[in-house]
Formats: C-alpha cells, structure tokens, sequence
C-alpha cells in the first residue's frame, strides 16, 4: 500500500486534512502549536485504490516543548518511508521563513510533492495561493481542510501520482480477504505514567512511541504495526485516562476521547496498571468502561520488578493475582500477566496470553452442550422465584454469530428464548455465564447474554436490566 505523509509547519491544519482523507476524527485538531507529537496512520479510501496517510508533528516547531526535538525525529522518518508527500501551507498567513526551509528540505528527499494550499475558503484567500508558486513546487492544490473545499481534486491528483487505479473484481475479492486476515488490534489502555508507551517500545525493540516522565506524553491514540514472533499487530497507544476533575485543557479532552474510540475499535484491550502503585479508582473506571463496550481484555501489571522486589517471584505473583482479583472482580475473564516494560521482561508471555484469548473463541460450545448445561444449572439452582409457576423458564439457548464478519476476536452472543424472560435478573445471569464458562472458558473473552420471550402481562422481549450482559433483548 502506498504511502503519503502530510507535513508543514505548526498550526497550518495538517491534522484537519488527516481526518478529512481518512474520514475519521482520528488526530487532534487545535490550535495549540505542536499538539500532534508523533507519526499517526490511516487509511484513505476516498481514491480509485487505498492508500495510506501519514500525519506527523510540525517541522520547525518554535515551543518550550521538551519533546520537540523527538518530534522533529518523528517527522523524519514519516520523510522517509512515505512515497508522496503533502507540504501543507496556510494562505492565510502567507509564505513564513520555516516554509522556505521545508521547501529545501522537501526538495531534497527527491520524492513528489504537493504543495497543499490550507485554509482556501473564500475566492479572496485563493487569490494568496500564487504567492506560494515561489517556493518551486509545480503540482499545487487549494484547500480548505475544515469544509472539505477542494478534498477530491487532491485525491484525484495523489491518485495520478501514484498511479493508482481502480481495482477489478479479483483484486477486490483479495481485498476482502486481507482485511479478514488483518493484524489484531491491540489497545493499549491505562493512566498516565502507568508505563504504555514503554511497553510499547518494548514490544517494538526500539524508540518508536515518544517517552518522558511528564504526564500526558502521549496525546493521540498512535497506531503502530508491529511483528511479534512471526504475526502481525496493530498497537494503538493511547492518551492517558486521567479522572475528570484532573482534566484541565480541551487537548486533553479530545486525548481521552480518541482513548475511548481506541477501546471502541480495539480487538483485544490491554488494560496497563502499575502494579508497583497498585490499582487505584481510575484504573477500575477504565476496566468498566472495557467491560460496558464488550471488549477482550488482558490486565498487564506493569511494573512488576518493583513489586515487592526483594521477595520471592512465586509469591509475588499470586500475591499479585490476589489482590488483583479484589481490584477487578468484575473482570474475571480477563486473565493476568506480570511485566516490566522498562526491562522488557515478559513480553513474549504477554503475546502468549493473546494469542491465547484470539484462539480460545475460534471454535464454538455446542448447541446441545449448551443447552444441556444450562438447563441442569437452573434445574439444581433456580432462579429468584425459586420454582414457582412465575419464575423464569429456559426453553431454548443458542449461541449467534459476531454482527462484525471480520472480527478477529468474535464476542459470543448467547440468546436464551424462554417464558417470563422479565423475571431474569442481572445476577442470575452472571451465575448462568459462570456456567457456561466451566465447559469453554474463553479466557479474556466477554459474553454477551441475552434473553428473548413473552411476560404474560407483556408483549416486548426483555433482558433483565440494561446492563444485563446484551443490551435489551433485541440484540
């Protein structure tokens, strides 16, 4: 897949054009100089063919960040690995001595280039344009990235300049099937400082997510392909969760909204706890929202060689699994895998556990089995009512297929049709799942259990409650 890096200065609306081509609010848009700090992918699927773009920190940035420097790093290497770059400018403010400098630099990479006019939304600021024909670059495209001025034409041109085409039957059919057969995507989720950018340079073997010491470090969710014993990854590193009364900047909102679109899109979460602090509420916040999107999760206690570092490794580990089991008892699909980040211990067990929850939902818990399994658990436990002629009644459980064709990890859906389905409560569905579980565990896989059938005094379908582990029953 092609390659196209969008680059400039600060502030001329390089992230805005990012999430106009991918369709997405993906980078964060603002007017604060140097809010996007590292390089951010995605796909553009506006042209004739796929391709990728590539947004990156601005060049040049003039800020008391400490981080710039590893900015300017970041922005490099986007140089280097795209084929055509997109040299944005703003026509507002016309030609600055930093866009001179870029246009040296863009020169220099002997790559094509577009010079991206930004912010041409009225014909008076597309007259500013021509002042940017100096800077020697012949394909030039006016746009206003906020109000999708001028989007198409730009696609049409990076098309032609890639020789992108439109893709026949056979090659779109190999399309579909690589997107069945698409890395995992691996969410990396925790507070801030609890190590999720050191994990992931870790997994890396390299420098690759920006680490420092000061919170906030990480203010997109990055996505970043990786390679780990032979298989490939999609890790997204995320913004820190901070609880609310801590957050203080609207870059900062936007940076735990993309966290929660990260948990949205992710296969499998890894929910990151320094285990050195122990779980604190935040970290339980975080784990809820895992578990109401319905996502696999593995707990990664980060941290690990400063946990009781002077006693012996077998109990540190169960004493850790112990006290983080109180911690996230309501996670306890979600299996757990001590690892220190910093020392790169561990990490080829954290992708043997992932592998582990990818493989353990690939077959599915027979229909009789099931059904047998559950009927013998209410028969022995009954439900509230006991046996009462109102009590809830199971006719028939199955288990239906993922609404997501390529999910490469399946959340598995059990529907229970059954008679007096209001009677069911939250509990006794959770005993039912725990059933379930003793026949196919499923390690770090969520189920979603709904129930379908008539009240007598009723004619909707109902599950019981809200969060009754499936919606309201028409799941």
């Amino acid at each position: 897949m092609k390659t196209v890096a969008i680059v400039g200065r600060p502030n001329v609306g390089k992230s805005a054009l990012f999430n106009r081509l991918a369709g997405l609010n993906i980078s964060i848009v603002h007017d604060l100089a140097g809010v996007t700090r590292d390089r951010i992918t995605a796909e553009c699927r506006r042209g004739p063919q796929v391709f990728q773009i590539m947004d990156t920190g601005g060049i040049g940035a003039n800020t008391e960040d400490i981080l710039t420097e590893q900015v300017q790093v970041e922005a490099s290497i986007a140089l280097d690995v795209a084929d055509l770059l997109l040299f944005v400018v703003d026509v507002f403010e016309g030609v600055s001595p930093i866009d001179q400098t870029l246009a040296t630099i863009m020169r220099r990479t002997r790559k094509p280039v577009i010079l991206v006019c930004n912010k041409a939304d009225s014909e008076k600021r597309r007259l500013g344009s021509g002042e940017f024909s100096r800077l020697g670059f012949e394909d030039i495209a006016e746009v206003s990235a906020v109000h999708g001025f001028g989007i198409d034409p730009l696609v049409d041109m990076i098309s032609e300049k890639l020789e992108l085409r439109e893709i026949s039957e056979e090659e779109e059919n190999e399309v579909q099937e690589q997107r069945r057969n698409r890395p995992l995507k691996l969410a990396i989720i925790g507070r801030p400082n609890a190590g999720k950018s050191s994990l992931v340079n870790a997994i890396l073997g390299q420098e690759r997510a920006i680490v420092s010491e000061v919170a906030g470090t990480t203010r997109d969710s990055l996505d970043i392909h990786c390679t780990f014993n032979g298989k490939q990854y999609q890790l997204i590193d995320t913004a820190g969760i901070r609880r609310q009364a801590k957050v203080d900047t609207d870059v900062e909102i936007f940076s735990i909204q993309r966290s929660y679109q990260a948990i949205k899109r992710a296969d499998i979460c890894l929910l990151v706890v320094d285990c050195a602090e122990g779980a604190k509420m935040q970290d339980r916040k975080i784990a809820q929202l895992i578990l109401e999107e319905k996502k696999p999760c593995i707990l990664v206690m980060n941290k690990f060689d400063l946990f009781h570092p002077t006693a012996k490794q077998k109990d540190r580990l169960d004493e850790l699994k112990e006290m983080m089991g109180r911690e996230f008892f309501f996670l306890t699909y979600a299996p757990l895998v001590a690892t220190s980040a910093k020392e790169k211990d561990n990490i080829g067990k954290l992708f043997v556990q992932i592998e582990a929850v990818r493989k353990g939902v690939q077959t599915r818990i027979g229909t009789g089995v099931l059904n047998r399994l559950l009927h013998e658990a209410i028969e022995n436990t009954p439900g509230p009512l006991g046996r009462s002629r109102y009590a809830f009644k199971l006719l028939y459980v199955t288990q239906v297929g993922d609404t997501d064709e390529y999910a490469q990890v399946p959340v598995p859906h059990f529907v229970m049709f059954a008679n007096r389905a209001t009677k069911m409560t939250e509990s006794y569905l959770r005993f039912l799942e725990s059933v379930i579980r003793t026949e196919w565990p499923a390690p770090g896989v969520p189920f979603r259990m709904s129930v379908r059938g008539k009240d007598p005094k009723a004619t909707g379908n109902r599950v019981g409650g809200k969060g009754a582990r499936g919606g309201k029953g028409k799941s």
